[in-house]
């Protein structure tokens, strides 16, 4: 066991530098920076000319918490939290939630975190009160009915103890809200699909429209827009599909200040926009303008005016801004420095969104339609970081067969270090979660708190991932546990062939379904030679067996139809192949998770422990489906860290939290 200790030297004065082993470096990109002085932004939106969002805090145990700004001052916006603490902002809907609150009437809406209630608030008040009542019901997607004076939301309902959860468009009338100790009566809009998202009214509120699908689909596999009119008494009637259906994927239904609606379809495999009515996209272009709808309310543009869209697409993993005229038929890209953007929101030719570039931290931006000017509204980072510690991602496409798979690379980075020249770095490789997802060159900590220690990464956007095209997307349906795995494992062998890694030091890591890759790779391949897993997947039986509703037959495209197919998810399960895997892996786990419940890390990490391979397993008692707590965050950048260390025999600039190895010592 090597000695860990604080005797690594770091640069007096920038420019001098010291040779290092990698790993060992000496690094300001602490565990500490990112959860004391960084928070994640969600949920951008504009009301009434300010502009809204959601911070999520580790330093307040991860309360989500909702933040005004006020920017009619150029020179100094003022930003207040509406919610004091401890209230938190946050939706149990599809367990991943989204689409939590929204601003009408003078009154913020929103769902309480710790009773999934919606309640209301005066923008000038403090005190909030329910408008829902008590019960297990989960809403997201919460929408202003002003000429009716209620909100139009989606309602799960778990009240059946052994079926799925109902999913609902409801109303909730807040016109006699206050006047008695009874909740606001609701109206039900629509039942009989197994989803619905999205519901977007007309500028008149004469109309509706809204999205469903059906098991087993996901909602980037077969979704359909429905539009309907409002009768009389508040319900709707005169309900008609007008896009969607088998493998088609809609996304963001919205209507333009003049009454027309447009929409995003993935029917010519890139996700582009279309006027409602019209068979081509108002802009045909091999890009994405949408993502995969894991949680309510997501949105990739909005109108600056009757005839201008503002949004964000994305081409070879990188996303940029653009404007579209729609009256001339003519479009433009949008200069800024960004290259990943999320949750745009538009209004009154202005637009808020959060961008983030490959050395700038995720920020609030409002742009200007008149002006073509952004103004920078809030960070998530308040604690300064010098740039020259930061390794930018290198956009890097290698081949796997006959198919072109797509990564970033950051190779290790610290201004004060060099390593000795016969040594080549260990190297980390990413999978994200999803696995219908993708990861993004916008700068992110987790990954700097790696490259400058001396670590590369290799961060993947393997088969499967979105932003390539829906032919990309669909290569993983009934490969996953196959091309996913493959493609980590060429990726890392890529570098070792351009002489960027060290093959006797290749990692990986991956949360949830990425951790399902990790267990997989590490199972099945050996070009691993430790691993880490966090909240991941170790049997797809269990998985196929214990999950939420939105998740429940997701495993049908990706593996085979449960349990027809039962013989393919034992197959590719690494809990039924354990004799294969060889080498160390950590396993962290929230006990509180509903997504992966923690008996798929506890047999993995048990099985570990009967054959003798080094292994460690921290649990989070009050954490569920990803961390959200300093304390939890940085234990498990921390303690990752002091595994790698450990097990490869390197000293580190700071001890670790002293974490309890089984089997390592036997192993030397």
């Amino acid at each position: 066991m090597s000695s860990r200790n604080d005797s690594s030297p770091a640069p007096s004065t920038p420019g001098n530098t010291t040779t290092a082993p990698y790993g060992s470096w000496k690094s300001p990109i602490t565990a500490n920076l990112l959860t004391g002085g960084n928070v994640r932004l969600g949920e951008a939106q504009l009301f009434g000319g300010k502009a809204y969002w959601l911070e999520s805090r580790p330093t307040e145990k991860g309360r989500s918490a909702l933040v005004e700004c006020d920017y009619s001052d150029p020179a100094s916006p003022q930003t207040r939290d509406l919610l004091p603490a401890p209230f938190s902002i946050r939706s149990k809907a599809h367990e991943y939630g989204g689409g939590v609150y929204t601003i009408g009437g003078g009154h913020v809406y929103f769902v309480l975190a710790a009773d999934q209630r919606i309640y209301r608030m005066p923008l000038d008040g403090h005190t909030p009160e329910a408008v829902t009542p008590e019960g297990p019901f989960h809403y997201a997607d919460l929408q202003f009915d002003a000429p009716r004076k209620r909100l139009i939301c989606v309602q799960e309902d778990n009240s059946a103890p052994d079926a799925e959860a109902v999913a609902r468009l409801i109303a909730i009338d807040l016109r006699h809200h206050g006047e008695s100790d009874s909740t606001p009566p609701q109206t039900l809009l629509a039942e009989g699909a197994d989803f619905y998202a999205s519901p977007s009214l007309s500028p008149d509120g004469k109309q509706l429209s809204f999205l469903q699908w059906h098991h087993p689909n996901m909602p980037w596999d077969s979704t359909e827009l429905l539009i309907a009119e409002f009768d009389k008494d508040g319900g709707i009637q005169q309900v008609q599909k007008i896009a969607g259906g088998e493998g088609e994927s809609i996304f963001q239904p919205q209507w333009s200040p003049s009454g027309d609606l447009f929409y995003v379809s993935d029917k010519t495999n890139w996700w582009n926009i279309y006027w409602a009515g019209s068979d081509k996209p108002i802009w045909e272009i091999d890009a994405e303008f949408a993502t995969p709808q894991w949680v309510f309310g997501m949105s990739t543009y909005g109108f600056l005016d009757a005839n201008t869209i503002f949004c964000t697409y994305t081409q070879q993993g990188i996303w940029k801004l653009a404007r579209i005229d729609l009256k001339r038929g003519r479009h433009a890209q949008i200069n800024h420095p960004g290259c990943d953007f999320e949750s745009i929101r538009c209004g009154q030719n202005q637009a808020v969104f959060i961008g983030s570039g490959t050395t700038d931290f995720p920020a609030v931006y409002q742009y200007s339609g008149a002006s073509d000017t952004f103004q920078t509204l809030a960070s998530s980072s308040s604690v300064p970081v010098d740039a020259t510690y930061f390794s930018p991602a290198q956009p890097v496409t290698y081949s796997v067969g006959d198919r072109e798979v797509h990564a970033f690379f950051y190779p290790p980075h610290n201004p004060g270090y060099l390593a000795p020249a016969e040594e080549k770095p260990p190297i980390i490789v990413f999978g994200h979660g999803g696995p219908t997802g993708a990861t993004s060159a916008g700068l992110n900590l987790k990954v700097q708190y790696w490259t400058s220690r001396g670590f590369g990464v290799l961060d993947v956007n393997y088969s499967g991932s979105t932003g390539y095209g829906r032919n990309y997307r669909d290569r993983l349906e009934n490969n996953w546990g196959l091309l996913d795995v493959e493609d980590v494992c060429a990726g890392a062998e890529y570098l070792v062939e351009q002489g960027l890694a060290d093959p006797k030091r290749m990692l990986i890591k991956g949360g949830s379904a990425g951790g399902y890759t990790v267990l997989a790779a590490l199972t099945f391949h050996n070009t691993f030679s430790a691993g880490a897993s966090h909240y991941g997947i170790g049997d797809l039986t269990t998985l196929a067996r214990d999950t939420h509703k939105f998740e429940s037959r997701y495993l049908d495209k990706l593996v085979g139809p449960w349990p027809q197919a039962e013989d393919v998810y034992q197959q590719r399960s690494p809990i039924n192949h354990i004799e294969q895997l060889e080498c160390p892996v950590i396993f962290f786990q929230g006990l509180e998770d509903k997504v992966v419940p923690a008996n798929q890390a506890e047999t993995m990490v048990n099985a570990l422990r009967g054959r003798g391979i080094p292994v460690a397993y921290i649990t989070f008692a009050e954490e569920g489906h990803g961390f959200r707590a300093a304390s939890s965050i940085e234990m498990a950048l921390e303690g990752e860290l002091e595994f790698y260390s450990r097990v490869f025999n390197f000293d580190l600039a700071k001890a670790g939290p002293g974490i309890q190895i089984d089997n390592l010592e036997e192993n030397r």
